[in-house]
C-alpha cells in the first residue's frame, strides 16, 4: 500500500466518522426536542406559548449580533451646503452638547449674542463689502457727506467695522456698515470683512470692473447663503456708455452662472467721486496740475437700496437671522475641530506612553505587540468614538493586523530615529539600547494614531484599508514629527524608574 493511498484511506475514515458523529448528534438533538414539544403540549398553554417566544427571541438576537459583527455599515452621508437652513433652537442644541463635550463655544455664542442686541436695537445693517481700492469708503462718504468717513488715496483705509446712520426715502434709519477691504496684505481682514456681510441684512457688492476670481468666489459664497444683494460698479465714469453696458451685461452673466436670480435694478452703475488731478496750460506755455472734486453720482444706487428694502422688507430679517447661524454653526465647528485635534493628540500621546512602559518593561522591540491586547485596541476605539464613527470589532481588528503587516518594514527607520534622537542627550544612545527599543516602538505607535487621526478626518468612519495605507505611505513623516515628543516620553519614564 502506497503513502498516497494510505492518506486517502485515513481521510475517508475521518470524513466517515465526522458523518457518523453529526447523524448521532442530530438524533440525540431531534429526540430531545420532540420529547420537550410533547411535554409543552400536556402542560398549560401559557408555558407553551413562553417557551416558543423565548426560542424566537434568541434566534433574531443571534442573527442581530452576526449581522452587526459581519455586515459593514454605509458611511453617514455628509449633509449638503444647501441642506435646510439651521433654527436658533437646533443650533443651541448643538452648542449645550458642545458645551457638555467641553469644546470652546465662545465664539459661536457671541455672534447669537450680536444678533440678539441688532434684533432688539431692529435697525437695517448694509455691508459695503468688495476688495480694497473699489471706492466703498467713498460711497459711505457719498451717502453720508456729514460722516466722517477716512478715505485714502493709497488703497485699503479701513481696518476695522465701522457703522454710519443713514435715512432712505421712506424714513427708515438705516446703518451703513463700511468693511475692511479684502486682498488686502494685513492678515485676518478678509474674515473680518465676510463674517460681517453675514451678519447685514443687506450686502451691496462693490466692484470697479470685471469681477476677478476671488471676487467670484466671494459672490458665490454669500449668494449660497440667500444674502439680498446688490452689485454695485463704481468709478463708473471711467467707462463710456457703451462699456458700461457691456461691463452690467456680464455682471448679471456671472450671477446666473452661480445661480443667483437678481432683478435688473439689482446691479448698478455710479461714481462715488473725488478728486481728480486736472493739467492746465498757461498762455506762457507752463503747466499747472491741480486737484478738482468731482461730484457724485449715486442716486441709481439709492433708488436700488430703497426699491430692495421695500420688495424684501418681509424677509431680510429671516435671512440675516439665518445666514448669523450658520455663521455660528461654522465657528463651532471650527471650535469642534480643534477640540477633536487638541483631544486626539492627548490620546495618542498617552497610548504611546503606554507603549513606551511597556516596552521598557519587556526590553524587547516585540513589534507584533501593536495589535496585542488592551493599547492597540482602545486607542483606535477612542480616536473613532471622538471623531463620531462607529467601528465594527472585525474593521478594528482588520485595520491593527493590516498595520502590523506594514511594521516590519518600518522598524529599521524607528530604530535609526529613535538612535539620533537619544544622541541628542549625550551618554543614554549608547548605552541604553532597550531604551532605543522603547523609542522605536513608541513612534511607530505614534504614527498609527497620527495615521488613524488623518483618515477620520478625511472619511469621518474608519476605513481598514485605507488607513492602513496611510500609515504605510506616511510612516517616515510621521516617526520624524513624533520623535522628539517620544524621545521625551521615554527619558521621562526611564528617569522615573530610576534608570
Amino acid at each position: 500500500m502506497t503513502l498516497d493511498r494510505f492518506i486517502r484511506l485515513g481521510l475517508g475514515f475521518l470524513i466517515l466518522l465526522v458523518c457518523l458523529i453529526a447523524l448521532a448528534a442530530l438524533l440525540f438533538v431531534t429526540e430531545s426536542a420532540l420529547n420537550v414539544w410533547d411535554r409543552l403540549l400536556e402542560g398549560p398553554r401559557f408555558l407553551l406559548y413562553g417557551y416558543v417566544a423565548v426560542v424566537l427571541a434568541l434566534i433574531v438576537m443571534a442573527i442581530w449580533f452576526m449581522v452587526r459583527l459581519v455586515v459593514k455599515r454605509q458611511p453617514r452621508k455628509k449633509k449638503s451646503s444647501r441642506s435646510a437652513p439651521l433654527t436658533r433652537d437646533e443650533i443651541e442644541a448643538r452648542l449645550r452638547a458642545a458645551d457638555a463635550s467641553g469644546v470652546d463655544t465662545q465664539a459661536a455664542r457671541a455672534e447669537l449674542d450680536e444678533l440678539a442686541s441688532r434684533q432688539a436695537a431692529g435697525h437695517v445693517h448694509l455691508c459695503f463689502f468688495g476688495e480694497i481700492s473699489t471706492g466703498k469708503s467713498s460711497l459711505v462718504r457719498a451717502l453720508v457727506p456729514d460722516a466722517n468717513v477716512a478715505v485714502s488715496a493709497v488703497g485699503g483705509s479701513t481696518y476695522d467695522i465701522q457703522h454710519y446712520r443713514w435715512t432712505n426715502s421712506a424714513g427708515n434709519e438705516v446703518l451703513l456698515t463700511d468693511v475692511p477691504g479684502t486682498g488686502g496684505t494685513a492678515s485676518g481682514l478678509d474674515r473680518v470683512a465676510e463674517e460681517e456681510a453675514q451678519r447685514a441684512q443687506i450686502v451691496l457688492f462693490v466692484t470697479d470692473g470685471d469681477l476677478t476670481r476671488v471676487e467670484k468666489q466671494a459672490l458665490e459664497r454669500l449668494l449660497a447663503i440667500g444674502k439680498p444683494l446688490i452689485l454695485v460698479l463704481n468709478k463708473s465714469d471711467r467707462y463710456d456708455a457703451a462699456e458700461q453696458a457691456q461691463l452690467i451685461a456680464r455682471l448679471l452673466q456671472y450671477v446666473e452662472e452661480l445661480g443667483g436670480e437678481w432683478a435688473r435694478d439689482q446691479v448698478v452703475a455710479v461714481s462715488a467721486g473725488g478728486e481728480t488731478e486736472v493739467i492746465e496750460k498757461r498762455a506762457d506755455g507752463t503747466e499747472l496740475t491741480t486737484r478738482r472734486q468731482r461730484p457724485a453720482d449715486v442716486g441709481v444706487l439709492v433708488v436700488a437700496i430703497n426699491q430692495l428694502m421695500e420688495r424684501e422688507s418681509t424677509v431680510i430679517d429671516e435671512r440675516r437671522d439665518r445666514a448669523v447661524f450658520r455663521l455660528a454653526a461654522g465657528k463651532l465647528a471650527e471650535a469642534e475641530a480643534r477640540y477633536r485635534e487638541q483631544r486626539a493628540e492627548q490620546i495618542t500621546r498617552n497610548s504611546t506612553r503606554k507603549a513606551v512602559i511597556g516596552a521598557l518593561a519587556a526590553v524587547s522591540p516585540g513589534t507584533d505587540v501593536i495589535i496585542q491586547g488592551y493599547i492597540g485596541t482602545t486607542m483606535t476605539r477612542e480616536l473613532c468614538r471622538l471623531y463620531g464613527a462607529a467601528p465594527r470589532d472585525l474593521d478594528v481588528e482588520e485595520f491593527l493586523s493590516l498595520s502590523q503587516s506594514r511594521v516590519g518594514r518600518a522598524l529599521p527607520l524607528s530604530l535609526a530615529v529613535a538612535g539620533n534622537g537619544l544622541k541628542a542627550f549625550p551618554g543614554i544612545g549608547t548605552v541604553a539600547g532597550g531604551l532605543v527599543h522603547a523609542v522605536a516602538y513608541g513612534l511607530i505607535f505614534d504614527a498609527l494614531g497620527r495615521s488613524l487621526v488623518l483618515t477620520l478626518q478625511q472619511h469621518g468612519e474608519l476605513q481598514p484599508e485605507v488607513a492602513a495605507k496611510e500609515f504605510e505611505d506616511n510612516i517616515g513623516e510621521h516617526i520624524q514629527a513624533g520623535v522628539k515628543q517620544v524621545v521625551g516620553i521615554a527619558l521621562s519614564e526611564k528617569e522615573r524608574r530610576g534608570g
